[in-house]
């Protein structure tokens, strides 16, 4: 059942933004602050599913996905864990310096491309780092649903285990193995064996850095079928092509056509003739830009995508054409 709070009626999203506030913060592990977003009011939010996401918009212009991390029964707040990214843009740096409690922050409304499949007869769940915000609201969808399922979840060391004790104090602590780098031999997370086989109507769901997803669907591949494997990036690291080959969109509704140069985007170019693309992390990781493809072949560049889905449609943010052509659902 929902933890609805004192019968109050969800907030309605005015115009597919929510204004919230900072209700907690505090830092969970090295590296990584927590954050609770509630409505000021005291307003339900809207509803998510496990392994949904929220875009943050912060000052500045930066947009930033983060996986919600708590049990979907919740409508009272959103609780997110953000990692500080050194390398990065300052994203991270605002979240964890300029943002404080009592702030107002404006969001998306959820989002899932990393959907949990519950009639599975098996989940295995890996978490690498950070990576454990969506895998954790998928362990406490599973639980309420009385799921089979194993948790392992990843870390350095000690000291970057983010949400160590709200793990350790929940209904599913005796499903959870902690995976320490620096820790003894005997406790590492060995993907060989874990992997080795796929127990029947298994499916695995990882979300952790590119290396440590790299490694988990290469392990899995020899045993487990690609529609059961789900995985969730952070970043997309993928190399750019050196040589990118102009091409010509066509817009199946309207026949209108336009070129996108080497160097442009699908996006930008719609953007510049008018036609607006829901579009958020501009890196194909968040799925929000998915469009389907009537004809011609992508270049598919993003890391949201299964093969299945790559079949005919594409992310217009980062993938181009293999083909002179694409004639877009638009």
């Amino acid at each position: 059942m929902a933890f609805a709070r004192n019968g109050l009626k969800p907030a309605t999203p005015a115009s597919g933004r929510l204004r919230l506030q900072v209700g907690r913060k505090w830092t969970c592990a090295e590296g990584i602050v927590a954050i609770d977003l509630v409505a000021s009011d005291g307003a339900l939010l809207p509803a998510f599913t496990a392994g949904s996401h929220i875009d943050l918009f912060l000052p500045g212009g930066f947009t930033r996905q983060y996986s919600l991390r708590n049990d979907p029964r919740e409508r009272h707040r959103y609780a997110i864990g953000v990692l500080r990214e050194p390398g990065g843009r300052g994203g991270s740096a605002y979240v964890h310096d300029g943002l404080n409690v009592g702030d107002a922050v404006e969001t998306s409304v959820p989002r899932n491309a990393f959907e949990l499949d519950e009639a599975a007869a098996f989940s295995l769940l890996l978490a690498g780092g950070i990576g454990v915000t969506p895998i954790l609201a998928m362990a406490y969808r599973l639980s309420a649903l009385g799921g089979n399922f194993e948790f392992h979840y990843c870390a350095r060391s000690a000291d970057r285990l983010a949400f160590r004790d709200e793990i350790e104090a929940s209904p599913f602590a005796g499903k959870v193995r902690f995976h320490l780098d620096d820790g003894p031999a005997a406790q590492r997370l060995s993907l060989d064996r874990l992997l080795a086989y796929r127990p029947a109507g298994a499916h695995l769901y990882a979300c952790g850095p590119s290396g440590f997803l790299d490694a988990v669907v290469a392990k899995a591949g020899a045993s487990w079928p690609a529609d059961a494997v789900h995985r969730e990036y952070f970043a997309n690291s993928a190399p750019k092509a050196q040589a990118d080959q102009p091409f010509k969109i066509t817009l199946a509704r309207s026949g209108l056509s336009f070129d996108v140069a080497p160097g442009r985007s699908i996006v930008e170019v719609l953007a510049e003739n008018g036609i607006d693309v829901p579009v958020s992390c501009e890196q194909g990781i968040c799925g929000t830009c998915v469009t389907r493809v009537v004809s011609g072949e992508p270049d598919h560049r993003d890391l949201v995508l299964t093969d299945k889905q790559r079949a005919d449609h594409m992310t217009l943010c980062c993938s181009r054409a293999r083909s002179a052509e694409l004639i877009l659902d638009l």
